[in-house]
């Protein structure tokens, strides 16, 4: 589990080093059979949120974000660790996310600030499961 009673910072480094001694290895990052995230209405997911584009590429396997409205500090898994998962699926329910669907299935214009849509599994696979509602625009 993630520890938030202890200091983000330290939590990061210990929680992507927990990760690392119980998961297998590729390309020098650890490998997740399978990664289930979430998408949030600005495009945001595992806490990686539009202001927080740099951890898409973070050298580290943990970071710590801030919410941009709460500041409620979190650690999140950074891009290069999800991207090297062999299968990465979205869930996404509700008519409130099916604008930031719309953008990201379609590939629309302006989507490098949308963090969700940064989340190409490199060697994997990548599965959408879309309720009614989040579909609507499509």
């Amino acid at each position: 589990r993630i520890r938030g009673e202890s200091m983000p910072e330290d939590e990061a480094v210990r929680y992507g080093q927990e990760i690392k001694g119980f998961t297998r290895e590729r390309d020098g990052l650890p490998l997740f059979d399978l990664v289930i995230l979430g998408i949030g209405e600005d495009g945001h997911t595992a806490s990686i949120f539009p202001s927080h584009l740099s951890m898409l590429q973070s050298e580290s396997i943990c970071e710590v974000a801030a919410h941009p409205l709460s500041g409620q500090r979190r650690i999140t898994v950074t891009g290069r660790v999800l991207n090297n998962a062999d299968k990465v699926v979205f869930l996404a329910t509700g008519s409130r996310k099916a604008e930031v669907v719309r953008k990201i299935l379609e590939n629309e214009q302006g989507l490098a600030g949308l963090p969700a849509s940064c989340i190409v599994p490199r060697h994997g696979e990548l599965i959408w499961l879309l309720d009614r509602e989040a579909a609507s625009l499509l």
